[in-house]
């Protein structure tokens, strides 16, 4: 049997916990999203949250806040000297930072709000943007947008320099759904944006089958992502999935703690490979989202390497925007350079013993 590098950790809770949804006829919006919201308050802090069908849907709202003066903006200066670019140029239209990892969907939403993508490179050892790749696409906008804010996607789980991208003075729009469970600096992922987008698609770190939490940390925030017209009931993450969500949440220290024993077993290996792993701050705690390797050689030469001893390993970016050909490889060159040789090899709490050994042996022994 073909070893997936991808697996939706369901289990027999999650099963029960759906069924009795089923059985009692309530499966559209309805408690279970509240009582999702209350775990989630738990974990995250926040003041005010959203449950929503879509990530799509969430990072469009949060981008209309932006947009609109909303979240994190500022009252219109009567000084001239003190005015910001966009209040002197009102025609100017609204820029977006993304990284070039980021999910092919978000171009598709920041057109759809009428807003225009300005998209990072990222490090090299990391993956991930830094202040000097948002300074460099920054300046390339200089002049023609109004760069209200940024979606920070924390690519395959790892987060980069947050405190240090946060004092250039844009706001973040976080987005933790791989990322849920990684902690920098003491602080978890999820609590660094102005809002933040927690993703529950089938192959996000926490699963409900589809589905995103929108929400702020802070008053001032909250208060404007509250104070948005009620949405249609077609909106809300209909209780099938909230109560998956739910059991996912209370299953989650569990699960981190599998991966993290299957990690180890991996990285035992990496190091004996040729292979490189991302580098990371000291104080950065992975939750193991994924096992990337950037490959000193041909991605299809290792797929046909595992293929053969049915193991599946996927390219770790192939469905972001440097990877799906959807911006210029030139313009992001270091991007575009790990989405061609940067592999996933299978890493999930339902993986067996015996085939994370065989998983284990395959990354030791890559050509």
């Amino acid at each position: 049997m073909k070893i997936e590098v991808y697996s939706p950790t369901i289990r027999r809770k999650e099963m029960d916990a759906v069924l009795t949804v089923l059985v009692e006829e309530k499966i559209g919006p309805g408690e279970q999203a509240r009582y999702l919201i209350q775990i989630a308050k738990e974990e995250f802090h926040f003041d005010y949250s959203l449950v929503l069908r879509s990530p799509v849907t969430a990072l469009f709202l949060a981008l209309s806040l932006f947009k609109s003066g909303g979240a994190e903006q500022k009252e219109p200066q009567n000084n001239e000297e003190e005015a910001t670019e966009s209040e002197r140029n009102p025609l100017r239209k609204d820029g977006v930072l993304i990284s070039a990892l980021s999910p092919c969907y978000y171009l598709n939403v920041i057109r759809d709000a009428g807003m225009i993508p300005v998209v990072c490179d990222v490090e090299a050892n990391s993956g991930s943007v830094c202040v000097a790749s948002i300074e460099s696409a920054l300046e390339k906008a200089a002049g023609e947008l109004n760069v209200c804010c940024m979606v920070l996607h924390e690519s395959l789980g790892y987060l980069p320099d947050i405190q240090a991208i946060s004092e250039l003075g844009i706001p973040i729009i976080e987005d933790c759904s791989s990322a849920y469970g990684s902690v920098l600096s003491g602080k978890k992922a999820g609590t660094f944006g102005a809002l933040t987008i927690l993703g529950l698609e089938e192959r996000d770190l926490l699963t409900a089958g589809g589905g995103a939490l929108l929400f702020a940390t802070e008053r001032r925030n909250a208060a404007v992502l509250r104070n948005l017209p009620e949405l249609p009931p077609e909106y809300a993450l209909p209780d099938m999935n909230a109560v998956m969500a739910l059991v996912q949440c209370r299953e989650a220290a569990r699960n981190a703690v599998k991966r993290n024993e299957i990690a180890a077993i991996y990285t035992e290996a990496a190091m004996r490979g040729r292979h490189k792993r991302f580098i990371q701050a000291e104080d950065f705690e992975y939750n193991n989202y994924a096992f990337p390797l950037i490959l000193e050689t041909g991605m299809k030469d290792i797929a046909a390497y595992a293929k053969k001893q049915d193991i599946t390993v996927e390219s770790a970016f192939s469905g972001t925007l440097i990877g799906a050909g959807l911006i210029p490889a030139q313009t992001c060159p270091v991007a575009y350079s790990l989405s061609l040789r940067t592999a996933l090899f299978p890493i999930y709490p339902r993986l067996s013993p015996a085939n994370a050994s065989k998983v284990a042996k395959l990354i030791q022994t890559l050509p």
